[in-house]
């Protein structure tokens, strides 16, 4: 089994300082897994969906949001589902030739778009973000923000009654992947 990327919650906020904001829960040596189970059993789903997305390592957040907005948005307009499915393709086979064109069809993408997002979350997982112009690298944590924010916006048209039916399973496949993925 490979080795959970941040053993606590302390240690991810050392790695990634503006997750704290996003997360809104103070740094402590509360077991990463075991914090963000708390999360998910107080229905805490902002917090849980943040700290989730900063927790696993890109390739697996990128697919983790994705799956995740196929459940929240099982409805998606043509474009969306392209988004996705580029993300997706990433994932599979994340050579700079994917992630440049994920890069691309985001950066002309709706950005009120949650799939806009994923598509980004690919797109800032490495390399320069001004392919051909500069070395210019996205910082290391814009794919877990992408993530955060596109899961953040699809969300908000979540009747609350359904937010625990919808959002625990999509957590608990995060922590499984968590579990799994390697850093």
């Amino acid at each position: 089994m490979a080795s959970l990327r941040f053993l606590t919650v302390r240690d991810l906020y050392e790695a990634f300082p503006i997750a704290q904001d996003d997360v809104g829960a103070t740094p402590s040596d509360e077991p990463s897994l075991d914090f963000l189970r708390s999360l998910v059993a107080k229905e805490a789903w902002g917090p849980a969906v943040s700290f989730c997305a900063y927790l696993l390592p890109r390739r697996e957040a990128v697919w983790w949001g994705c799956q995740s907005l196929r459940q929240i948005q099982p409805q998606r307009a043509p474009k969306d589902t392209r988004s996705l499915d580029m993300a997706e393709d990433w994932v599979r086979e994340p050579e700079e030739d994917r992630r440049i064109t994920a890069l691309n069809f985001g950066q002309q993408g709706d950005h009120r778009s949650p799939a806009t997002w994923m598509v980004l979350a690919a797109g800032w997982s490495g390399g320069s973000v001004a392919p051909g112009f500069a070395n210019a690298p996205s910082p290391p944590y814009q794919t877990a923000r992408a993530i955060r924010a596109g899961l953040m916006i699809a969300m908000a048209g979540v009747p609350n009654r359904s937010m625990s039916t919808i959002l625990k399973p999509c957590l608990e496949e995060g922590i499984a992947l968590a579990t799994t993925a390697r850093a």
